[in-house]
Formats: C-alpha cells, structure tokens, sequence
C-alpha cells in the first residue's frame, strides 16, 4: 500500500496540482492585500470616506446593545451581523483573481501549437465507377466518362 502511494504521490501531475495550489494560496494573499490596502482606500474617499470592510447589518442586538462602532466591536459584542463590506471586497478579490486565471489560460492557449487545417482534398470521386481521380480531371481515368465540378 505504501509503495502504491508513494507512486501515486510522485506523478507529474500531482506534483504539478500541489505546485499550483501553494501558488494559488499564495497569489490569494496579494489579491486580498491589494484589494484591502490599495482598491478599496480610493474608492472609499471618492463615495465620502467609507471603509467597505467595516460596513455591516446588525439584525440582532449583542450585549451590550448597539450602536456598535465598527464589524469588530459588534461581533465582540455576541450581535448578529451580515458584514456586506467584506463581501464586497471579497468579491473584487474574487473579479481579480478570474481575470488573472483568465489572463494565463489564454497565455497558455496562445502557446500550444494552433492544430494545422485539414490538407486540400487532392482526388475525387467518379460519379460512375466511384473510382478515385485526380481532383482536377476533367474525364475518368478508369470509365473514360467526362466529369463535371
């Protein structure tokens, strides 16, 4: 079992999938960062200094009851929360991430060999004998009958 495996975990494509799930965590991380740090700050000043991270609904009051300042002080508080702000900026993350996949698979496609078009017929059929003739014959090699386009 153990030698089953052990061939089974050194496949090139597990290896490969392994490779690209820790760069995929990895890339996440900087997606998050950038959409957090970078995104978000601007688009928050120009619609009047909002912080999308703290923006949330409380449907039921915490201990001690709201108002709550912030997404933190009211999940501190034992409230009931729908953090929409975080939604919002996981679902920027989520936009740049498929663009970029997107953006390497299509990299990807453009690098493979483009399959090459089917080659030009170079023989016909004979309408008569169903003998194969050169395809710019004009009579039939085998039943002398003439042939038409």
């Amino acid at each position: 079992m153990w030698s089953e495996f052990k061939k089974f975990a050194m496949r090139g494509n597990v290896v490969d999938m392994a490779v690209g799930i820790i760069i995929g965590a990895a890339f996440t991380s900087i997606v998050k960062s950038l959409v957090a740090d970078i995104i978000m700050p601007p688009i928050g000043l120009i619609l009047g200094n909002v912080d999308f991270s703290s923006l949330f609904w409380v449907l039921k009051e915490g201990s001690p009851a709201g108002p709550y300042l912030s997404l933190a002080a009211a999940t501190k508080a034992g409230a009931v929360v729908i953090g929409y702000g975080v939604f919002i900026n996981s679902v920027i993350s989520f936009l740049i991430v498929a663009w970029c996949v997107f953006l390497l698979v299509r990299g990807m496609n453009r690098l493979q060999t483009k399959e090459e078009a089917p080659a030009e017929p170079t023989t016909k059929e004979c309408p008569y004998c169903l003998s194969q003739v050169p395809i710019k014959a004009v009579k039939c090699a085998f039943c002398t009958s003439d042939l038409k386009d």
